[in-house]
């Protein structure tokens, strides 16, 4: 019998010789085979089916063996302790800096001499590959040293973080109605304490961090300005640092892109930063060519992408004109939305000449083609967008208009405030303002409070911040606390967008944080047998009782 593979079974072979092949195996009854059974002892017989033993033999098994390791009886004990300060740290990563930059520099010297006897090819890719791994360890090590910094400044800087999260003025309950603001932490950039602080923004995406500009608003300091971008992580140095060749005179954080700031200039230039990107040079800058302001630009503003998807935003000058800029694929492109009126009592030839400098400016929140402009004969103008005319016009102030706001709830209330120690708050739909208080000096800044539609906030010259509550108190506000000394002047003011605390600047850099005590954020007192209610609605109706109430 022969198997087949190609069946997968035993097939009979024919004309095949006989082939007899010499086997081990050994018939039990035979001579021998009783000679090896006997030889055999009887615990080794084994039982078998079969007539028929086996020689072979089975291969001994080994015992298992123990492996074991011994170290010495008394082994050598060492005591280590060690501290990291933010100088260990810093001194740490510019070594390590240092290091891989000279160890970078060889290796180019050596591909550089490899290159005349191998080629360009190969040394150019062994160059890129070892570029690319050096940089990724680099940021790899900077995102551990920032994490290691942080952690240090929360065991420095613990007690603030504490009482940032967890302090509330129990006092407050025997104020009445009146609270305080608790300073937290402050900001500050040492190679610029002769600066003023500009402008203050919010990222609306990470909370905790914000933007600072700083420039001179004296026309006889043509300095060069800069933009810092700190997070109350590591009050003592910046995240990003942008130098610029004139003073920073506004910011602007991109509400859904909040890695794209705009920024506007003294020297009447318009740029845009991106924080993603590497190096410290805006990604766009305005030109000549492009419809460059001819003045100082005091607002930016952020707006709807146009029908192509690009991204807009808007600016207002000292040379009186409101501009739209477009973010192409290379450059801005601008154009001119309306100009100034010009002021009174200015001759009809020297219109031209003589321009009305606008200072402030700001969108309507649910009709964003609306907008109003702050301007230095103090008047607030309502234009849009659709139109080249503005719509209305309020005398406002009798001096410059320092800001104006739309209400972030009720889309008819708008507030501001000027040099003449005003804060004017408005019905667009009257000509006169509905509330009007007199705070004792220049008013720098003002701004509402995202929680509630009648709370807002002001800075004065005199070093105070002025925090109101119109459902509580129509008449006066509910504190008024200098945070600065009385040389130094406060010049803007900023709620943060989740939690309960705001930030200002004077005009030496420095920018301090502020915790509202209870009694400065609490909802009004609900009428018996009413459940508490919240959202917009309720805010919207609070704002408005309060126009029919002094209507």
């Amino acid at each position: 019998m022969r198997f087949s593979f190609k069946e997968c079974c035993f097939k009979p072979v024919a004309d095949e010789p006989d082939i007899e092949i010499e086997g081990s195996l050994v018939h039990k009854d035979s001579e021998e085979g009783q000679i090896l059974c006997a030889e055999k002892e009887v615990g080794r017989k084994s039982k078998t089916l079969f007539s028929c033993i086996t020689t072979a033999t089975q291969t001994t098994i080994n015992p298992p063996r123990e492996v074991a390791c011994q170290t010495e009886s008394q082994p050598l004990l060492v005591n280590y302790s060690a501290t990291a300060n933010q100088w260990e740290i810093y001194d740490f990563y510019q070594e390590e800096l240092q290091k891989r930059t000279s160890s970078t520099k060889k290796d180019e010297k050596e591909n550089e001499i490899a290159e005349g006897a191998e080629g360009v090819h190969g040394n150019l890719s062994l160059l890129r590959d070892f570029t690319d791994k050096s940089d990724h360890d680099l940021a790899m090590l900077s995102t551990a040293a920032k994490l290691l910094e942080y952690a240090v400044n929360e065991n420095i800087n613990g007690d603030i973080i504490a009482d940032f999260k967890h302090f509330e003025d129990e006092a407050d309950e025997f104020r009445g109605d009146k609270g305080t603001l608790l300073p937290l932490w402050e900001f500050q950039y040492n190679k610029v304490k002769s600066l003023p602080v500009s402008a203050l923004c919010w990222n609306k995406k990470y909370n905790d961090l914000f933007a600072v500009g700083l420039g001179s608003h004296k026309f006889t300091e043509l300095e060069c300005g800069m933009l810092l971008f700190y997070t109350w992580r590591n009050n003592n140095h910046p995240e990003f640092l942008f130098n610029t060749d004139s003073g920073v005179m506004c910011v602007d954080i991109h509400e859904q892109k909040s890695h794209l700031v705009a920024v506007g200039l003294f020297n009447g230039n318009v740029c845009v930063y991106n924080l993603m990107a590497k190096g410290d040079q805006p990604i766009y800058n305005s030109m000549a060519s492009s419809g460059k302001h001819s003045g100082t630009v005091w607002q930016v503003k952020w707006w709807e992408d146009d029908l192509y998807g690009n991204h807009t935003f808007f600016s207002v000058s000292a040379d009186g004109r409101v501009v739209s800029w477009t973010l192409g694929k290379y450059e801005l492109f601008s154009t001119n939305i309306i100009k100034l009126p010009p002021m009174d009592k200015v001759p009809d030839d020297l219109n031209n000449v003589i321009v009305t400098a606008g200072l402030t400016l700001d969108f309507h929140k649910q009709k964003p083609y609306h907008f109003l402009v702050g301007t230095e004969a103090g008047k607030i103008h309502k234009g849009s967008t659709h139109y080249t005319r503005f719509i209305k016009t309020y005398e406002a102030h009798f001096r410059m208009v320092s800001c104006v706001r739309w209400n972030p709830f009720n889309p008819k209330v708008f507030i501001t405030c000027g040099m003449d120690w005003r804060v004017n708050i408005w019905d667009e739909t009257t000509d006169s303002p509905v509330f009007t208080f007199d705070l004792k000096s220049s008013v720098m800044d003002v701004a509402w409070a995202p929680y509630s539609s009648t709370v807002f906030a002001a800075v004065t010259a005199d070093g105070k911040v002025h925090v109101f509550d119109l459902s509580i108190n129509r008449f006066e506000a509910l504190c008024q606390q200098r945070v600065v000394s009385t040389k130094r002047h406060l010049t803007c003011i900023e709620f943060n967008p989740v939690h309960p605390i705001i930030i200002v600047g004077n005009d030496r850099g420095l920018v301090i944080s502020l915790k509202l005590s209870p009694n400065l954020r609490k909802n009004p007192k609900e009428e018996k047998g009413k459940e508490p209610s919240t959202g917009a609605e309720v805010e919207i109706a609070k704002m408005e009782k309060l126009l029919i109430l002094m209507r």
